[in-house]
């Protein structure tokens, strides 16, 4: 029986218009009336996630960065888990990124900070109604650093040849594409099964108690976490080959028509 459902956000449950489609809410709300304990786990800062949540009355922890992060929502939210970035790498990879000419989004304390107020950064933040602040990164305290991320929107390719270098360079760093334009770099302990596995541990589930739902090459590790894996229709072929079950496609509501599969239950025309 299944009693937590883990899902992405991005490509899963929010479509790429960023609206949600009104059977994903009511599935939701079906969850949790049922008493199935629904977890957010996304790349996306804390801040942002918590919005999605609450438009979905969801009151769980949401886990964040990536797995980086576990937090209670709400003002004074306690960190559950936290997992950064050493100073001294996260500087490396900043030097590299400037050298590089690469647009660099700097996760520190839950805030963003970028150098350039560019279209990399309208374009990310516009669509996820997130704020940010502009400075010179030399002139910060680098420490706390919840996550990295390099953005190409132009360049798919080029995104992935500064994943394979920085592996290569940093294996001890969690380094993966969580679209094709963005390379996220965080501590190798912030992974959403790292996450995932943290919570079933504090609400003493099973493994197999637990559906877990993604669709980018960063959910290979939150499937890993589940007892049954899913990966949706639009998910990547890398995605897909790690699943249990391949549902359908965000814009015909695959993960509705998962979870009514494996938890047994009726989504409400």
């Amino acid at each position: 029986m299944i009693k937590m459902v883990a899902t992405d956000i991005d490509g899963t449950i929010l479509g790429y218009d960023f609206v949600f489609r009104p059977a994903v809410k009511r599935c939701i709300k079906e969850l949790t009336d049922q008493g199935i304990k629904v977890v957010l786990v996304t790349g996306r800062m804390h801040s942002a996630a918590e919005k999605i949540a609450q438009k979905l009355d969801i009151t769980t922890p949401i886990i964040s960065y990536q797995g980086g992060m576990i937090k209670e929502q709400g003002e004074g939210g306690q960190i559950l888990y936290e997992k950064t970035l050493s100073p001294n790498r996260a500087k490396e990879i900043i030097q590299w990124a400037k050298a590089n000419n690469i647009h660099t989004n700097l996760y520190m304390d839950d805030v963003l900070y970028v150098e350039h107020d560019n279209i990399a950064i309208k374009r990310y933040t516009g669509e996820r109604f997130i704020p940010y602040q502009v400075c010179n990164f030399d002139d910060l305290e680098i420490k706390n650093v919840n996550k990295i991320l390099c953005i190409d929107f132009d360049d798919a390719e080029r995104v992935t040849g500064w994943v394979e270098f920085l592996r290569e360079k940093m294996p001890e760093l969690y380094i993966v594409k969580s679209t094709p334009y963005f390379c996220e770099i965080t501590n190798n302990e912030a992974k959403k099964s790292c996450a995932v596995e943290f919570l079933r541990q504090k609400w003493g589930l099973q493994k197999e108690e637990i559906l877990a739902i993604g669709d980018q090459n960063n959910d290979i590790e939150l499937l890993k976490a589940g007892g049954i894996g899913v990966a949706m229709g639009n998910g990547t072929p890398e995605l897909k080959a790690c699943a249990d079950y391949i549902t359908d496609t965000i814009e015909n509501d695959g993960f509705v028509k998962a979870v009514e599969k494996f938890c047994k239950i009726k989504v409400k025309e």
